[in-house]
């Protein structure tokens, strides 16, 4: 009876000791995806916070504020003009233009992917509300937009902007 005591009793600290594995391990792993989810959540919201900086941008009226948030590379498809725009100078000219519709923008959807450590992306929709400048009658426009972003000399910047008016459903 001894014997058979003692074999239960090494076999019942066995498993003991494989489930306090078990749960060590889950815990810990739990912990690191809460940490990833944390610093992706954190990503996440950094890249959103550029929208605001570009709309605070636009809003200032100053194309070249505007512009300064766009790598000298970069490449923009902008909602109001059929011309890509491939350098600074051509981007400028662009926003030179659109200020003048004093546009303010809202996002009304936004997915964010977070590629790397230095590059994002962010697509969705947004509305401007647009002043004509003739007029002064503001109206608004829905359209989607994606923004590639690159981390460079640690600071983000757009090198590819697309933004179309969002068609009719049908």
């Amino acid at each position: 009876m001894k014997r058979m005591s003692r074999t239960r009793a090494t076999l019942a600290g066995g498993v003991a000791v494989a489930v306090l594995g078990t749960l060590a391990v889950g815990v810990g792993a739990a912990q690191a995806g809460e940490k990833d989810d944390r610093r992706a959540r954190t990503g996440e919201r950094e890249i959103a916070a550029l929208f605001d900086r570009w709309n605070a941008a636009l809003r200032s009226g100053d194309p070249e504020r505007v512009t300064g948030l766009y790598a000298e590379d970069a490449v923009l498809l902008p909602t109001a003009s059929p011309r890509i725009r491939t350098d600074h100078a051509a981007i400028a000219d662009y926003f030179a233009h659109f200020l003048q519709k004093k546009p303010r923008g809202e996002k009304i959807r936004s997915e964010i992917e977070i590629l790397d450590a230095n590059s994002a992306i962010d697509a969705g929709l947004y509305r401007f509300h647009l002043t004509d400048p003739k007029t002064g009658v503001t109206k608004p426009v829905e359209a989607r937009y994606t923004y590639v972003y690159e981390k460079r000399d640690g600071r983000w910047l757009i090198v590819n902007h697309h933004s179309s008016v969002l068609p009719a459903e049908g």
